[in-house]
């Protein structure tokens, strides 16, 4: 299955290349960077570091989307959801692990999602999406007794907050609750802000060195406190994912799904 990756130059598209150059089932097809890059031309592989591969990165994006079976983004969302239109043009399913999406743009990827597969998740790793299955139980096991609070930490360069995958876990506590998360998180907290309202879903962001990801649900009730964490050592874990998702959409109908379509959750 030949695959593009845009986005190639930096670090989560070189590790996706790397990735899909050593899984048997996939090949790198195409991939790109924004016009004006000083990579243009150069061997995607030799920039992975791992030798030649034959494909020349290049500014035409939708020229690469065109000519592989699906296309696996995580840039920026200005350009993602330029992406999920080509993609919608050429046929090409497509993989979407950006963040910081606003509704409009969210809309605009739903739409594309009407004409091809499109797998978008805030976090594409097992772990993570194994740690959503179990918020939205607990949560949906414990009462409103339990407030929930939601820490994320991330390398100092992340530049949304909370993380797509803090959203994602707030969402999943949500429909636990069977609540809508607009209506009950609180995003921050500064100054005299009186005592916390029963039911809230509440979100902290810190930010520094090179954290690749940490996260943690605290469900806190009187007389205990229950803490599901993941902590995300490398970045290989969010692209072996989006790989696997990759394929998982050959012969897929259009639709949006999630990581829990591909993992079967």
């Amino acid at each position: 299955m030949k695959l593009c990756v845009v986005g190639a130059a930096g670090r989560m598209g070189q590790m996706l290349v790397r990735q899909i150059a050593n899984h048997p089932d996939c090949s790198l097809g195409a991939a790109t960077e924004r016009a004006g890059s000083n990579v243009i031309g150069k061997d995607a592989g030799e920039l992975a570091g791992i030798g030649r591969l034959g494909v020349a990165i290049g500014d035409d994006a939708q020229k690469a989307i065109a000519a592989c079976a699906a296309v696996i983004d995580f840039t920026a969302p200005a350009a993602s959801v330029k992406h999920a239109e080509m993609a919608a043009r050429s046929g090409a399913a497509m993989v979407m692990g950006t963040t910081g999406l606003d509704s409009e743009e969210d809309e605009i990827v739903r739409r594309s999602a009407e004409r091809i597969a499109i797998v978008k998740s805030g976090n594409m790793s097992l772990g993570v999406n194994l740690l959503t299955a179990l918020v939205a139980r607990v949560a949906a096991t414990l009462d409103a007794d339990y407030d929930i609070e939601i820490v994320e930490m991330h390398h100092k360069h992340k530049v949304d907050a909370p993380s797509g995958t803090a959203l994602m876990l707030g969402h999943a506590a949500a429909r636990g609750r069977n609540v809508s998360l607009d209506d009950v998180a609180q995003r921050g907290r500064d100054g005299v802000t009186g005592a916390r309202r029963k039911g809230d879903i509440g979100f902290a962001s810190l930010r520094g060195g090179d954290v690749v990801g940490d996260h943690t649900v605290v469900f806190a009730g009187p007389g205990e406190r229950i803490e599901l964490t993941h902590k995300a050592a490398s970045r290989e874990i969010f692209a072996n994912g989006a790989v696997r998702a990759a394929l998982w959409t050959r012969g897929r109908p259009p639709g949006l799904y999630g990581m829990n379509d591909v993992l079967g959750l």
